[in-house]
Parts: structure tokens; sequence; C-alpha cells
């Protein structure tokens, strides 16, 4: 049987090694970040509040690409970032700090629901938690020029996003990973981990939880 999974969470925490440590354990199609760079970067750092819009909406088409391609693929999935979170994390971000109007904003969140509520979701959604401590230090190990210049503040916004998300997240199961106790690049014994709560959640358990005692022993 397919399996559609997607890995969500905050920059740095992990998800596109995650996607593909999964998908040569389980022998699964990734589907990573967009290649494609987006047209109105440019302007919208030279004006957020007049291209932010512009800058949500190609980012709103290029997920549903991705969305429409993997509903197309044959073999079973693991996708690094959903469109969900665009618009549930970083949209709502964007809005926040005005980087788009709220008239912009709210015609982005029509046409997204409306699209939204014809996607067939995933079978579950990863979700890896970490703190920012975590985060700053991680972005600061891969050392991306564009990310050098991301600040703590930042990452916290993103964070009660991404929790105020998870918490009303109804369209399929979630498995949270405390990505703070876990190093599953370093450790393949907490790949092993996951790997087995991944299969525990999708076999239909209803409680799948990282107990404080397996934490322990790894």
């Amino acid at each position: 049987m397919k399996r559609y999974i997607t890995v969500a969470g905050n920059i740095g925490v992990g998800k596109s090694t995650l996607v593909r440590l999964l998908c040569d354990r389980l022998g699964w199609t990734p589907f990573y970040e967009p290649e494609a760079e987006n047209p109105y970067l440019a302007d919208f750092y030279r004006d957020m509040a007049a291209w932010g819009f512009h800058s949500q909406i190609f980012f709103l088409a290029t997920r549903l690409q991705i969305h429409r391609a993997i509903l197309r693929c044959p073999d079973s999935v693991i996708q690094d970032r959903s469109v969900y979170e665009d618009a549930e994390v970083f949209a709502a971000n964007l809005r926040r700090r005005d980087g788009i109007s709220e008239r912009d904003y709210a015609t982005y969140r029509a046409l997204y629901q409306g699209v939204a509520e014809f996607l067939p979701p995933p079978d579950l959604v990863i979700y890896l938690q970490a703190s920012p401590d975590t985060l700053m230090q991680r972005i600061a190990q891969r050392d991306r020029d564009y990310e050098r210049d991301i600040r703590r503040d930042y990452l916290e916004g993103l964070d009660q996003l991404y929790e105020g998300w998870i918490d009303g997240f109804t369209l399929c199961p979630v498995l949270t990973v405390p990505a703070d106790q876990l190093n599953y690049v370093a450790h393949p014994i907490h790949l092993d981990l996951i790997a087995r709560k991944i299969q525990e959640k999708l076999s239909g358990k209803d409680v799948v939880v990282f107990e404080p005692d397996e934490l322990a022993q790894i």
C-alpha cells in the first residue's frame, strides 16, 4: 500500500536529513523543498509589504505542484515540509511582521483554504520539535550563507506558530519527535527508534509517544 508522510518542523531542525535517512532505509521516494528560485525575492526583501503577497502566492503554487506530483507518484513518499506549513506558519508569521498587508493576507488565506479543502492529506505528519537553542546550534553547524542572519526571536515566533498549528491539526495523525534529545545523524539507534514509532503510528495505534525510559536507554 502506498504511504504518504510529510516531515514538519522549524528551520534547522533536520527535516531534509530525516527525509533522506528514512527514504534510504525504507526504500521510499523523497520529495524535498522546491528548488525553483522565487522570482519575487529580490523585490520582497526591498519592500516586504508590497511584494509579500506575490512571494507567498509563488510558494503556494510551487507547493501545490509538489503535492500533485506526490499524488501521482506510484511509490510511498516522504515529503520535506508541506503546503500546510507554508500557510499556517510562514505566511502567518509574515503577516505578524507586517510583511504582507491585511487585505492581501485575507485573499491569500481564502485561496489557500479553498484549494487545501480538496487536497488528499498525508497519512502521517512527523513533527520535529526542538527548542530555539537547538535550532540556533544546528543552523550554526551547517553554516549556510543565507541562514547566517537568522535571529533567535524569528525562530521563536515560528516555533509558537508551529506549536499552535500542530495542536489544531486534524487532517491526519501526527507523530511528535523530541528532536532536542535525538540525533539520528550521529546515532543510528535514534533513527531505529523513530522508524519503529512511525510503523506503530501507520499501523493504527492510537497513542504513540517517545517514553522517557526509551530516550534514557539510548
